[in-house]
């Protein structure tokens, strides 16, 4: 059984909405799934799942929120070589280029994303809800 954490950092609940929808995906597919808020996980946590999905919304100019999960994300980026790993995220403004400029930035740190990352533009409706369920789905 896959273990998988689903990790994430909402302002607005969008994001939140997100992961909690992966992480029903991963626990209807079998596996054991865990929630964390992007400030109670870090690098120890992560050794222990073999999959982990992070979801962030755009802020400021497209990038990722900077005071909890950049911070959390740049911690444990170096453990995750060949874990199965999915990024999601929602964003109210410009074209999603924050989730490409952070897929380049996983694939030049040599993350191998398992799926294609989810984004919703503002409110996550019923097909990226779903998009997220099938996240999970995957990483189990």
């Amino acid at each position: 059984m896959s273990k998988i954490a689903v990790v994430f950092w909402s302002g607005t609940g969008n994001t939140k909405a997100m992961a909690e929808a992966v992480l029903a995906g991963a626990k209807d597919a079998g596996a054991q799934a865990d929630i964390f808020e992007a400030a109670d996980f870090d690098n120890g946590k992560a050794a222990g799942y073999d999959a982990l999905a992070f979801g962030c919304p755009a802020m400021g100019a497209e990038e990722l929120e900077d005071s909890e999960f950049e911070p959390m994300f740049a911690d444990v980026e170096g453990a995750l070589a060949g874990k199965k790993v999915a990024l999601f995220g929602s964003y109210g403004w410009g074209d999603g280029q924050w989730m490409r400029d952070w897929e380049d930035r996983c694939k030049s740190s040599g993350i191998s994303l398992a799926a294609e990352s989810v984004l919703a533009n503002e409110t996550p409706g019923d097909a990226e809800i779903a998009n997220c369920k099938a996240l999970g789905a995957t990483l189990a």
